[in-house]
């Protein structure tokens, strides 16, 4: 089973796809506060966690796990999570919701390991992440988590292969591996026929493909989607989405972001924030997801179900 996150090598989120961007800390050390700027009105009873399976390890567990962001002299600004536990087992297909100010941003921040917790426990694929240097932290991220992103976050001046190769680059795989397996998740994902492409030739839908096959090259345990479709037209955006149902149906654990109920409802399991807590946690009733997948992408973790790109206009 795998899970991926979805987010150019000098852009934050490009750091965090190829694994070279050190964990933001609190604004109190020095760096960027993430705009998470909450009211903290209501204390709401935390939900059961969702055990693992027995014998299998959680991709991510978190435990009483609190993120406060300071300001300079040293007074809290914000408390943006609040104790959240909450546990993603191998092969789901999560929907994180909430309104503007939840959370919801800071959470998949922690869990992209892009943050770190200011308290509480935080374990990616059984290791503690706080035990970790930054380099460390770098370096298990690039190799766990595969990040989409809303803007594709595409390097304009590189091929489409090249792009995806980059996070390879990072991980020191040989040049003439870093290409063949591009150019084989590009296929999968039904761009074989855009090869030498840069992504300006490309539409919205093609270059969204790009930024899944660049997150799923590194073979990663989690996909982790923030508004993957936000910036597509509903036709493409279902597209990708049928795309996401094919990747979790072969057994891709995918963590998304989302505002829309209408994207919600295509995930198994819905977790909302609210107020930096845990407002609900449940499986979806009526799930609609594939239930198959082609031997192909369950060996790669990639649909090879749209195999043209003018699926995706």
């Amino acid at each position: 089973m795998r899970i991926l996150i979805i987010s150019s090598p000098h852009s934050a989120p490009l750091r965090s796809i190829v694994g070279t961007a050190r964990p933001r800390r609190g604004y109190n050390s020095g760096s960027i506060i993430l705009p998470a700027m909450l009211r903290m009105t209501q204390t709401l009873a935390q939900p059961a966690a969702h055990s693992a399976p027995a014998g299998t390890t959680p991709v991510a567990e978190l435990r009483a796990l609190r993120k406060i962001y300071y300001k300079p002299d040293g007074s809290v600004m914000v408390e943006a999570l609040r104790g959240i536990d909450v546990t993603i087992n191998r092969g789901e297909y999560v929907a994180i919701m909430g309104a503007s100010g939840s959370g919801k941003s800071t959470l998949m921040n922690v869990l992209g390991c892009l943050d770190r917790p200011t308290d509480g426990l935080y374990l990616l694929d059984g290791r503690d992440v706080a035990a970790m240097s930054d380099d460390d932290l770098s370096n298990y991220r690039g190799l766990k988590i595969g990040f989409i992103f809303q803007a594709f976050n595409l390097i304009p001046q590189l091929t489409i292969e090249e792009n995806v190769a980059t996070p390879l680059f990072y991980q020191r795989v040989p040049r003439a591996e870093r290409i063949e397996r591009a150019i084989e998740t590009l296929g999968k994902v039904g761009l074989g026929d855009r090869l030498g492409h840069r992504p300006r030739e490309l539409s919205g839908g093609q270059q969204q493909r790009v930024a899944i096959a660049r997150a799923l090259v590194t073979r990663p345990v989690v996909l982790m989607a923030d508004e993957p479709t936000g910036n597509l037209d509903s036709s493409t955006g279902q597209a990708i989405l049928n795309l996401f149902e094919e990747l979790h149906s072969s057994g891709m654990t995918i963590l998304m972001v989302t505002h829309d109920p209408v994207v919600a409802e295509r995930c198994l399991r819905v977790v909302r924030l609210k107020d930096g807590l845990i407002e609900y946690d449940r499986q979806q009733p009526g799930y609609r997801g594939r239930k198959t997948a082609s031997s192909d992408l369950a060996n790669l973790g990639v649909s090879d179900a749209v195999r043209s790109p003018a699926q995706s206009h």
